[in-house]
């Protein structure tokens, strides 16, 4: 049975209830589920979207409703959803309460604040369930904090803002957070849904550069001038880390003065460069590149860095305000498919040098196996290098040595083609963000 989703409303809702149409966005709620099996339906399609029963979770043009602004929302998942013939397993309430759990271990250093959040969330359903509505590689505790930030940002009034390092100093204990966070995220729950549910964490950290700078450096020594292909590039940022300045401790201070200046601690033989490398050509790809002069995109890159980390939003804005000057080139793509009309269109200007970081981890294991034979297959042509920072525990299949057991710092390497034959670098263990390099 179809239903045509122009016929009037009320023949609709009569026979699908929960339904609405968001522009040209199909967006469902568990009530889908119900009336299928109220009117015996095996399959409704509205919209060009099927649903069916089958255990799935929200596909990528199918998102909670927009909840009312006065009264607390429905958090029920849309659990049985099969969008345009893909079914995406719906990850349960226990696993997602782990990875807040998990992160609140891990953020307690760095991050006091979403640490003590993210301890209370986990033993909170209503709030863990807010994640199922992101699609399946989004549901990452740091995508709900995200959207929490940017309704922040947009300059909501709140007394949750009085906890948060980046907007106050001084804030709050961390420890007395959880209250105010709560009663923000029920009073904005339409928003904070809608934000989960379309957005993706755009961490365009430019910390890393401190990373990549000595392997471009010893690239650009052996093979002059490069041409920087950054893939998951986001804004574009990290693609102008020949306009920023660094100081390595050791190993002493690299580029003239900038208003964004990086610091990383070293250990190890770290070929910290003399000068900073010749680019001759820069580009980005990205499946959303952030476009700087839209205010409201440039807030979304500034809510992904972590309120306790003062440092890192301050450097983000002077990064911006550079980019906005003159900004790089940005390309709408995909990683693999269009990966080769990217380096074809800056390999004449010099050497071509493929980039990534914390961006293999958002790809399903068969799309990094694509763009790993994607490289492969366009080294065999060229002389191609790739330089990346990943987590060997979250990127199975690349050809990166790592630890039998689950390596989950993590590591930057070069991969080279010369005349065809691929050789693999593992250089070093760092910091995610940049501030320490530990040379192997």
């Amino acid at each position: 049975m179809t239903f045509d989703l122009e016929a009037p409303q009320e023949e609709l809702a009569h026979e699908v209830a929960g339904v609405q149409r968001v522009g040209r966005r199909v967006e469902a709620d568990v009530q889908t589920e119900r009336a299928l099996r109220q009117t015996g339906r095996e399959r409704v399609t509205i919209g060009g979207v099927v649903y069916e029963p089958a255990s799935v979770e929200v596909g990528e043009e199918i998102h909670r409703p927009p909840c009312c602004h006065d009264r607390a929302p429905s958090l029920a998942p849309v659990s049985l959803i099969r969008v345009r013939g893909t079914i995406h397993t719906m990850t349960s309430l226990e696993e997602l309460a782990k990875r807040f759990r998990d992160f609140a271990g891990e953020a307690t250093v760095r991050a006091p604040l979403y640490s003590c959040l993210s301890a209370a969330i986990a033993d909170d359903p209503e709030l863990v369930e807010l994640l199922q509505a992101a699609p399946p590689e989004q549901q990452s505790p740091v995508l709900l904090f995200a959207a929490v930030h940017y309704l922040l940002l947009d300059g909501n009034s709140h007394e949750l803002t009085d906890y948060y390092p980046n907007l106050v100093d001084p804030p709050r204990p961390a420890n007395q957070s959880f209250g105010p966070f709560r009663r923000f995220v029920l009073q904005h729950a339409g928003d904070v849904a809608t934000l989960v549910a379309t957005r993706s964490t755009q961490t365009n950290e430019v910390g890393r550069c401190a990373l990549f700078l000595p392997a471009l450096a010893m690239l650009e020594r052996r093979r002059g001038p490069l041409a920087l292909v950054d893939v998951g590039t986001s804004a574009g940022l990290n693609l102008l880390l020949d306009r920023y300045s660094y100081e390595y401790a050791p190993g002493g201070g690299v580029g003239p003065p900038s208003t964004v200046h990086l610091s990383c601690g070293t250990r190890g033989a770290v070929p910290v460069p003399a000068a900073l490398p010749r680019v001759a050509a820069r580009v980005g790809v990205d499946a959303a590149p952030i476009d700087l002069r839209d205010d409201a995109a440039a807030r979304w890159l500034e809510a992904c860095v972590w309120p306790d980390q003062p440092d890192r939003f301050a450097r983000l804005r002077a990064a911006v305000e550079l980019a906005r000057e003159s900004p790089p080139l940005l390309i709408q793509g995909d990683a693999v498919d269009d990966l080769a009309a990217v380096i074809n269109r800056v390999e004449a200007d010099g050497h071509p040098v493929v980039m990534n970081s914390w961006v293999l981890n958002y790809l399903p294991e068969h799309r990094r196996m694509a763009y790993v034979a994607e490289l492969d297959r366009l080294g065999a042509d060229r002389d191609l290098s790739w330089v990346l920072a990943e987590s060997p525990s979250q990127t199975s299949g690349l050809p990166i040595p790592t630890t039998p057991a689950p390596e989950h710092r993590t590591v930057l390497s070069m991969v080279t083609w010369r005349d065809g034959r691929r050789t693999v670098h593992r250089l070093a263990s760092c910091h995610p963000h940049g501030f320490w390099l530990h040379w192997e």
